[in-house]
């Protein structure tokens, strides 16, 4: 008989849910195949290799409360909310088996009388009156010994939000990421309006058990559980870090420009995992030595409007007859990289 383990996420916190995979992975004896059902609240969840400033509209999700999490495995960017369900298995490198895992999950959503299939590029689709239809998308990890899939399901997602943040302002952002591919996508519950997230995940929890030919407890993750298991709790705190979520970006060159009553500047910045590496402004301000100041002070700083305002700022001492042109330059600057 296989052994077989299932969770079911408690909360809705993404970077409880993207430790538990974490722990999932890591931790936990390959020699089991593994399950867990979670749900995010609103969040936009971005690949290991992306760039959130490409990819999101950071200012915006900040603004609306939007959280952002960048997850361990590849793939483009996502947008959760409470009406896109998540699936994750678990198991040995030598049993890994991305059909088996479809199968589980197209052979759950038949339960409902809808017919989705596998795409080849990792969705799993369903085809409708308007064309093909997305309704889940995966990324994937392997190391020596385990292996690891993740996927979402669109059961009532927000559609209009997954395209307000994710579809950030043009701006001049020459970036070495991997860009999200952008899918039509619809909810299953406009294919099954009986369908919900209980009743899905109960449906999958069967599948995966009768294809398996095992049964076990469900486990339920919350809180509570987190302080009882040290490394999951480690896995917490750095994905909720600013360093994972922004520093690991990937190296790009933002470049903006505009004119103040004191003079016109246009701005380039060259970043890299999160770090500001240099900073060229050039400017027909009559008074060059601010310019400069801005320059110098902006090279080597977070990629962080809190961060760079404070920096900016700290100027104001150095220059006190120039405080309004320091006080301009700040907010336009940091309305400008979110």
């Amino acid at each position: 008989m296989n052994k077989i383990k299932i969770f079911v996420a408690d909360q809705f916190d993404p970077w409880f849910n993207l430790a538990t995979e974490n722990w999932i992975f890591n931790d936990m004896d390959p020699e089991y195949h593994v399950l867990f059902l979670w749900r995010n609240s609103e969040t936009v969840v971005i690949g290991r290799l992306q760039n959130p400033w490409t990819e999101c509209r950071t200012k915006k999700m900040e603004e609306d409360g939007v959280k952002l999490a960048r997850r361990q495995s590849g793939g483009g960017a996502v947008f959760h909310d409470l009406g896109n369900t998540n699936f994750t298995f678990m198991s040995s490198k030598e049993s890994y088996d991305k059909n088996a895992n479809n199968q589980i999950i197209t052979a759950a959503l038949k339960r409902f009388d809808i017919e989705a299939y596998p795409n080849g590029r990792n969705d799993i689709v369903v085809d409708t009156k308007e064309g093909v239809r997305k309704i889940s998308g995966s990324a994937f990890k392997l190391n020596k010994d385990r292996s690891f899939h993740h996927g979402t399901l669109l059961i009532d997602a927000n559609l209009s939000k997954l395209a307000t943040y994710l579809n950030p302002d043009k701006k001049k952002l020459e970036s070495k990421g991997i860009q999200s591919t952008r899918a039509r996508v619809i909810n299953l519950k406009e294919l099954n309006p009986s369908l919900n997230h209980d009743n899905l995940c109960e449906a999958i929890r069967e599948e995966f058990c009768q294809y398996y030919n095992s049964q076990c407890e469900v486990e339920v993750l919350d809180y509570a559980y987190l302080k009882t298991v040290p490394q999951l709790n480690k896995y917490y705190e750095e994905l909720k870090d600013w360093d994972w979520v922004f520093g690991r970006t990937p190296q790009f060159n933002h470049q903006f420009e505009t004119r103040f009553p004191w003079g016109g500047v246009e701005v380039h910045l060259n970043s890299n995992k999160g770090i500001i590496e240099e900073a060229k402004i050039f400017s027909d301000s009559l008074y060059p030595p601010l310019i400069e100041s801005f320059m110098s002070t902006l090279a080597k700083t977070a990629y962080d409007g809190t961060v760079i305002l404070g920096q900016l700022n700290s100027l104001k001492e150095n220059y006190p007859d120039h405080q309004g042109e320091i006080s301009d330059f700040s907010s336009w600057l940091i309305a400008n990289i979110k």
